[in-house]
């Protein structure tokens, strides 16, 4: 599934504040058993996202990129599970068990995820981000399933 060529939504961050904007309000959102997947460009804002996702989730940590150690664990409001797949092959990260966190009591955000599509629950909220230019991306949005579909919903018809 291509977020950007099936997005429900298309969200203008004109600036990182935009951003941060967008992740805290959706992790107004998340419950147990939360996943959304972010793609995109290098450089886009996906790590960005993420801090201000788990800060709106009360992660006191530093949050940062899970680049080498695949996934990191954080306390907050609830389980915060942050993942980057992009250097790891399906059948690594098929071996991973990662039901376990995509099925488990707290929310999972997984940066580089069209790469395990074929791992991924197919309910979910999927993030595409774009580069406009230095300070603007795009952010396309797309739902699978609920609560997802109508949080989209939600966000088109009342914005961030």
């Amino acid at each position: 599934m291509n977020a950007k060529k099936s997005a429900q939504l298309v969200y203008r961050a004109g600036s990182l504040k935009d951003t941060q904007l967008l992740a805290a309000r959706l992790a107004k959102l998340a419950v147990p058993g939360t996943l959304i997947v972010l793609d995109g460009d290098l450089g886009a804002g996906k790590t960005a996202f993420s801090q201000a996702f788990a800060k709106a989730l009360d992660v006191n940590d530093q949050v940062n990129s899970p680049t080498f150690t695949i996934i990191k664990e954080y306390a907050g409001r609830l389980p915060f599970y942050h993942m980057d797949v992009y250097r790891l092959s399906l059948d690594e990260a098929d071996e991973l068990g990662l039901d376990e966190y995509f099925f488990g009591e707290g929310v999972t955000l997984v940066e580089w995820g069209s790469l395990i599509e074929e791992l991924l629950p197919e309910s979910r909220l999927h993030l595409y981000m774009e580069t406009v230019n230095l300070e603007e991306r795009q952010i396309y949005i797309h739902g699978q399933g609920e609560p997802y579909k109508a949080w989209t919903a939600d966000l088109k018809e009342n914005g961030v």
